[in-house]
């Protein structure tokens, strides 16, 4: 996965049949199959699809999956922990360079050396060991520069990193995000604790050496806890989020957005969910897990005469409904709540749905939420997973109740992993209905 410590990934290696080697790749285990030829990849990948498959959905509706053109660097959204490393040898009096540290002291006064190293990287697999990287085959480049960028600047300001084991510490981690069409950059700093007084001279030398960077936010955790987030942030620089474009439409990410980290595969996967919809201009759809409204906006942009979305996060809904302003999208609503009893008020009032789209979390769905689902009986469901094996018991589950699956898509959303996206086009048998009820 990250490649030598003097860099990452060159152009040239991608082009070639031969994988690029990632020196880290066993210590860091994050890519199982980087060593693998892309083809080759995809290709174990069909096969996994098809029997997985093979008991709810004929050979004929597997579609191969759909890769990348270029599957290296993709994730725009890149983190790495801070943490103390080995001793560092010579003297702990000498000068840490110009600049206020994180107590405000001033220019050219001397700072304490951390008598340790600054580790950033990625954790092993399964552990909270640092595996430290310079640079990694997956992530954003230029990301991947500025958490770099930010190590360097630590012992000059005076910022300790976070020790797990003591809760003592300030800089935690730190998020970038890219935008893909925008080249936008947000930097989000976790901190263990509020006091920053030298996040303006940070902040300022940090754009300097980073000039891309557009918004800066201090985000605050001082749990002693694995979620990286905290609740608490304040905007050090610009205006504290990036835009970006995702199939036409512009959507707002902060620190807290959920938000795909492969833009290039997004695009891919919710055009052809948009496709297996079959919009025409006179369904209404639903959204459920709706997030902040992505898929859903596109559908109502792309044929959909009206689109509900649902979810259970309030600050969810409120940044759907402020990306339905922001690009005019008149068609659509958002709701919070829970979707499967919005589906049976809808179904006890008798108001139809067309189309359900649906997008749940590696754990699937719940019985609840399919029974409603097929109390309200649209003629069409779109099912996105990122975790087949729970969409396949999900499946089963409506098959036995009166739905066939037309077809599945699944596509590569992380190269070199084990993870696979896929789309099912899950369709009302006609007749079924009718026929139960006798």
């Amino acid at each position: 996965m990250p490649s030598s410590s003097s860099g990452s990934a060159q152009p040239a290696q991608r082009s070639t049949q031969k994988a690029p080697v990632c020196p880290v790749e066993r210590e860091c285990g994050a890519c199982q199959h980087v060593g693998v030829p892309y083809a080759q990849q995809l290709a174990s990948k069909d096969t996994r699809v098809a029997e997985l498959f093979a008991d709810v959905a004929d050979a004929s509706a597997l579609r191969p999956i759909l890769g990348m053109d270029e599957p290296y660097c993709y994730r725009n959204k890149v983190v790495s922990p801070y943490a103390p490393g080995r001793k560092l040898q010579g003297s702990a009096n000498a000068r840490a360079g110009k600049g206020r540290d994180a107590r405000g002291g001033r220019d050219g006064k001397r700072a304490q050396k951390p008598r340790r190293e600054i580790l950033c990287g990625m954790y092993a697999a399964g552990s909270h060991r640092i595996v430290p990287t310079d640079g990694c085959l997956i992530e954003n480049e230029e990301a991947k520069r500025i958490i770099r960028t930010v190590r360097d600047l630590m012992p000059r300001f005076g910022i300790e990193p976070y020790r797990e084991d003591s809760g003592t510490g300030f800089l935690r981690h730190a998020v970038v995000r890219v935008g893909h069409t925008s080249g936008e950059i947000l930097v989000t700093l976790v901190t263990n604790g509020r006091a920053f007084p030298a996040s303006r001279a940070f902040c300022r030398e940090l754009v300097r050496r980073c000039p891309r960077i557009t918004s800066v936010v201090q985000n605050v955790n001082e749990r002693q806890t694995n979620v990286i987030l905290g609740e608490r942030e304040q905007t050090l620089y610009g205006p504290g989020f990036i835009l970006d474009k995702l199939c036409g439409l512009s959507f707002r990410i902060s620190s807290q957005s959920f938000y795909q980290v492969n833009a290039v595969q997004t695009e891919v996967l919710y055009e052809r969910a948009i496709d297996l919809a079959g919009f025409t201009g006179s369904e209404t759809a639903i959204d459920a897990y709706c997030g902040t409204g992505t898929i859903g906006l596109v559908a109502a942009k792309r044929g959909a005469r009206q689109v509900i979305g649902v979810d259970t996060v309030a600050s969810a809904v409120r940044d759907a409904r402020e990306n339905a302003k922001h690009n005019g999208v008149e068609n659509a609503r958002f709701a919070v709540g829970d979707a499967g009893a919005f589906m049976r008020e809808r179904a006890a009032a008798g108001d139809a749905v067309d189309v359900l789209l649906m997008d749940p979390p590696r754990a699937g769905s719940s019985e609840e939420f399919l029974a409603a689902a097929v109390t309200l009986a649209p003629r069409r469901i779109v099912y996105i997973s990122c975790n087949p094996t729970t969409q396949v018991r999900d499946l089963a589950f409506l098959r036995q109740r009166g739905y066939a699956v037309r077809t599945v898509q699944p596509v590569d959303m992380f190269p070199h992993t084990d993870h696979i996206e896929t789309i099912a086009l899950v369709e009302r048998v006609e007749g079924f209905f009718e026929r139960s009820d006798r």
